[in-house]
């Protein structure tokens, strides 16, 4: 189990356009716009799991990183996904090829800039015996597509070259569950609808790269523990001690990986307002 609460991922996707990447993902995927800072906009992409639009020139990332990542959304509902992403002329990485036999199986699209977008179920599976009691408790949320396409939880793909360390990072010194073990990729739990899978690079979508254009934001009420928790390891460097405020309405910190993933640990306080966004993580 977690050494220390988390509620949710908040995964920052990085643009240049960030007008644009705000249009296909509220007006194409549906998905509800939950808080917008301006340079950051911060969307819902399951029941507990969000994704954060950042533009790129107010950010700590170059244009140049590449996008060595993939958010999958997990869903029942892929062959309807995948038809209406294609009649939405959405850019498709790799077709779906459906077999109920497999443990998972879905396809991949393209957002505007670039990002993997993959949109997978989970099929009944000894590999997936662990997993799947917890989606089966998951109520979907529906999105604003025409036919309600509905989303239960994501999984934010991160590549490594050292498999072995990373998943001493995640699960001995972050303390996170284990649930699937694909030999090559892993999922571990990082919320109640969120999940953190660490692949082998070159294995996966994405080869290996010592830049990657993503940062990893996990959500916590627990905020103290994780902050003096994280400065006991050395594999996570610590970018500063002070805590980071925006607006009144979110607190976080941040450090790097032992592979140089940014890692933001937020906390969102109950101030006026934060009240649905708290609503959704309790």
């Amino acid at each position: 189990m977690p050494i220390h609460s988390l509620l949710a991922s908040n995964p920052f996707f990085y643009y240049a356009d960030l007008d644009a990447a705000t249009h296909f993902y509220t007006e194409t995927l549906g998905l509800e716009l939950m808080a917008d800072f301006g340079i950051a906009r911060t969307l819902r992409t399951a029941p507990a799991s969000f994704l954060t639009l950042m533009d790129i020139a107010h950010s700590l990332h170059s244009p140049d990183e590449p996008k060595a990542v993939a958010l999958a959304f997990c869903t029942e509902e892929v062959e309807g996904w995948y038809t209406y992403l294609q009649s939405q002329n959405v850019p498709i990485r790799h077709p779906l090829k459906s077999d109920r036999t497999k443990a998972h199986e879905g396809f991949v699209a393209l957002d505007p800039e670039g990002y993997f977008l993959e949109f997978e179920r989970f099929n009944p599976h000894p590999e997936n015996e662990r997993l799947l009691p917890l989606l089966a408790q998951i109520g979907p949320l529906p999105t604003a597509t025409p036919d309600r396409l509905p989303l239960s939880a994501t999984v934010l793909w991160l590549y490594y070259k050292e498999m072995a360390a990373a998943q001493h990072f995640l699960a001995e010194q972050l303390g996170l569950e284990l649930l699937v073990d694909q030999g090559w990729a892993k999922v571990y739990t990082a919320g109640s609808t969120s999940f953190i899978g660490p692949v082998q690079a070159g294995r996966g979508m994405h080869d290996y790269t010592p830049q990657k254009l993503v940062t990893v934001g996990l959500i916590t009420d627990d905020f103290v523990a994780w902050r003096g928790h994280l400065q006991s390891i050395p594999a996570f460097r610590l970018q500063t001690l002070d805590v980071e405020d925006v607006a009144g309405q979110l607190e976080f910190f941040y450090g790097f990986d032992p592979e140089n993933h940014y890692w933001e640990f937020e906390f969102y306080p109950a101030v006026p307002g934060n009240a649905l966004l708290r609503e959704i993580l309790s």
